[in-house]
């Protein structure tokens, strides 16, 4: 795919992505006989495992080295996992947190429904005398 297909494709500015291949946040892309960026699909699958990762409030500097210790082979996996870990367990206490959040906001909107249904009921008492 060229670069115009992949930023199509992915959402992401063809700038961007020469950023992203320039300081290792996505391995070398493959190119053409013409010098031209060839995305297959494992310059893809990278692709789409930053743009989650960047989702999930990875950092850059923290993606780029788990892209040096993902080329450095298995015996860098625990150290992977341990990258992936710490941003799942801060995705986990965000998440809790927001729930809290959510549960306020939820038994706020309760008692604004409640005294909304007493009002009109006091309404439709009176316009019954």
């Amino acid at each position: 795919m060229t670069i115009a297909q992949v930023s199509k494709e992915y959402g992401l500015s063809a700038d961007t992505l020469r950023y992203y291949e320039k300081i290792g946040l996505i391995p070398p892309v493959p190119r053409n006989f013409g010098g031209i960026r060839d995305y297959d699909e494992s310059s893809c699958k990278w692709i789409e495992f930053v743009k989650c990762m960047r989702g999930a409030g990875l950092p850059v500097e923290t993606l780029v080295r788990y892209v040096q210790l993902f080329a450095q082979g298995d015996e860098t996996i625990e150290e992977r996992k341990a990258i992936l870990r710490e941003q799942r367990d801060r995705i986990a206490a965000e998440v809790e947190e927001k729930q809290k959040v959510l549960a306020r906001l939820n038994g706020k909107l309760d008692v604004y429904e409640e005294m909304l249904l007493r009002k009109e009921r006091e309404l439709e008492q009176e316009v019954a005398r």
